[in-house]
């Protein structure tokens, strides 16, 4: 997982299977007020959806089918860190329809490899490519998430390697200022650094827009999930070995 993510560095359970995920949209429904629909649905948060595609697939199947939620694919969103097999397989077996997000967080190899290690199997241009190559509908753009760290991945250096990366693609590109976690000394720029690297991407023809903090005081925000107390010795416990 990320090195900025609170919620990877817990460790790896096991993966969610299919009717644990619909469970989840169920009870969220159930949340709901009698006159709200649930409108749109993300992969995203905890694990890598593309992980355990199967799983995914067999989901989003059961999500979308007229005798299950009925809800329509284009209403779905799939996030992933750069799965490149993943991602060309939710291509082919979607035709598109389902929106595609990726945690992208820096624009070249050395960069991304220091706060993403999966970019070591699945490098940039590897990923890039396989962009380019899904099927996107007319008016559908992929999502990047792109979370700007002090001194890390925000320098207009940067952001200037970001918008060279993307020519060619029909992306939106949501910046997210990195949320403090107690496992790590990284942290947010100022307002008035991802303000500049956001006019950056617009100047450039970039679609661009920097995301609201929302949780971050109570520990809730992207990146901050996860248990309070030591993940090693959480993990040890849960596995029966303490």
């Amino acid at each position: 997982g990320c090195v900025f993510c609170a919620s990877g560095q817990a460790g790896l359970q096991r993966g969610l299977r299919a009717d644990e995920i619909v469970a989840q949209v169920l009870v969220a429904k159930r949340y709901l007020e009698p006159d709200e629909d649930l409108r749109n649905l993300v992969f995203m948060g905890m694990g890598e959806p593309l992980h355990h595609y199967e799983q995914t697939q067999r989901a989003i199947q059961l999500i979308t089918h007229p005798d299950g939620l009925g809800m329509s694919p284009r209403r779905i969103t799939v996030s992933s860190v750069g799965l490149v097999p993943g991602i060309r397989k939710l291509g082919e077996d979607f035709g598109g329809k389902v929106g595609l997000a990726i945690s992208l967080h820096a624009p070249d190899n050395e960069t991304r490899s220091r706060i993403l290690p999966m970019n070591q199997r699945y490098p940039v241009e590897e990923l890039v490519r396989a962009l380019h190559d899904y099927p996107l509908p007319v008016r559908r753009r992929i999502t990047i998430e792109y979370t700007l760290i002090d001194g890390v991945n925000d320098s207009s250096a940067h952001c200037d390697r970001l918008i060279d990366l993307l020519a060619g693609l029909r992306v939106k590109v949501n910046l997210i200022p990195m949320n403090p976690i107690s496992a790590s000394e990284l942290k947010a720029p100022s307002s008035a650094r991802v303000s500049a690297f956001r006019e950056r991407l617009a100047d450039a023809g970039v679609s661009c827009f920097v995301r609201v903090r929302r949780g971050d005081d109570v520990d809730a925000a992207c990146g901050q999930l996860a248990l309070h107390g030591e993940p090693i010795k959480l993990r040890k416990k849960f596995e029966g070995t303490e």
